[in-house]
């Protein structure tokens, strides 16, 4: 039998939900950000400079302004570890089982599951909240 959330922590559900779909959503950008930036550096030997005197593109080793391939591949990472947290700040309120937090987790390494899996966990997530609220109200019906 699955485990359900513990009374105390449904309240705060609908919140860990809206944190794991902002960093799922912001997680995915930046990973398909990376995996364009990975392309444009080994495929086609580019860069992405800001600022520079030669524009946007700039050959392979040769950035002279702000490196925007690095800032990406740098706020990929942070916003990976917030995705994690919200991940786990999640799955530990469901009480999920283990392998659902990896899954949920390959979300920001694999490029679009992130868009998937938000959508079909918040379907789930606000299901369940549904079902609850719909079962509270029958109950507190049945105890007037």
């Amino acid at each position: 039998m699955p485990l359900e959330p513990r009374p105390a922590d449904v309240p705060s559900i609908p919140g860990a939900l809206k944190l794991y779909q902002t960093s799922s959503i912001i997680t995915g950008v930046f990973l398909l950000l990376l995996c364009a930036e990975v392309v444009l550096k080994f495929v086609f030997q580019y860069e992405l400079e800001l600022g520079g005197p030669y524009g946007l593109l700039v050959p392979r080793d040769t950035v002279t302004a702000f490196n925007l391939s690095t800032a990406i591949l740098i706020m990929h990472g942070w916003f990976y570890v917030l995705y994690l947290f919200a991940d786990f700040r999640l799955w530990s309120l469901m009480r999920w089982p283990f392998t659902r937090f990896l899954l949920i987790a390959l979300g920001g390494v694999i490029p679009t599951l992130s868009f998937f899996l938000e959508g079909r966990v918040a379907r789930e997530v606000r299901a369940w909240l549904a079902a609850r609220a719909l079962s509270d109200a029958e109950g507190a019906e049945a105890h007037s």
